[in-house]
């Protein structure tokens, strides 16, 4: 591996990156209890809550395998709010109960979002930011997700809000990683070339491919839950690999000192 360019901005992912996850087992049960008490309370009265769980966990695990094939095209578009929602959730369902699910399609996301996944600052995170800021170096966000929302929720509950210069999300911009306009649309926030900017993510078909297709200065794979369960090969490999956020901060004080 060659000589790393000092960056003059890093773009992080948010989940493996910023947080670690942890799945909630009970998300669906838990948001099929709240769905169907408002689709009852709206009037709609033909879907029981066991059938809009099983509906949850089948439209989460398809959309899982077209997240997967997303990372094939070169400029992958985002899943919708609506499209999730009407398509992969509640494509079968009475016209009443699509209808109410497609005019909250949003905040169910967002409700989506908050129960799935348990999130928690990995360690060293701050430290990272500390360093960031002694180098003038520019921290941006840039995440896949289905609510962003959720991530600036938590963004500014831990006070992170106010650590990095920009936060770009997928389901905002309507595009997703591998989709190189992601880490584009952040450089161009942060006045920097893409050139002269790091990408860390922690996965090989979204992240690392992302950052090739951008042409930042350094592709960095941070190791995470699920890193390595690549869904097929993928001819892109990063520049550093480290294991957490004080890796990644060591690799910054290295290179700041060549």
């Amino acid at each position: 591996m060659g000589q790393l360019t000092r960056p003059t901005a890093l773009l992080l992912d948010f989940g493996g990156v910023v947080v670690a996850t942890t799945n909630r087992p009970a998300w669906a049960q838990e948001l099929a209890s709240e769905l169907h008490e408002s689709l009852t309370g709206a009037g709609c009265h033909d879907l029981t809550a066991r059938h809009i769980e099983a509906d949850l966990r089948a439209a989460s695990a398809a959309d899982a395998h077209w997240k997967n094939a997303m990372s094939r095209p070169l400029a992958p578009q985002e899943m919708t709010h609506l499209r999730f929602w009407t398509e992969f959730v509640a494509a079968d369902w009475p016209d009443a109960a699509r209808a109410w699910v497609t005019a909250h399609a949003q905040p169910l996301c967002h409700r989506l979002g908050q129960l799935k996944q348990d999130r928690a600052v990995r360690p060293g995170m701050a430290e990272l930011l500390d360093t960031c800021d002694e180098l003038g170096i520019r921290v941006g966000i840039v995440s896949n997700a289905l609510a962003g929302s959720v991530h600036r929720e938590f963004m500014s509950a831990h006070s992170l809000d106010k650590r990095v210069a920009v936060q770009v999300y997928s389901d905002e911009i309507g595009v997703r990683k591998p989709n190189p306009e992601l880490i584009r649309t952040a450089a161009r926030a942060l006045a920097a070339e893409p050139a002269r900017c790091w990408y860390v993510g922690d996965n090989y078909d979204r992240d690392v491919l992302c950052g090739r297709r951008a042409g930042v200065g350094a592709t960095v794979l941070m190791e995470a839950r699920g890193t390595y369960d690549r869904p097929y090969v993928v001819q892109a490999e990063p520049d550093r690999i480290v294991a957490d956020p004080t890796g990644l901060r060591a690799l910054l004080l290295s290179e700041a000192g060549r």
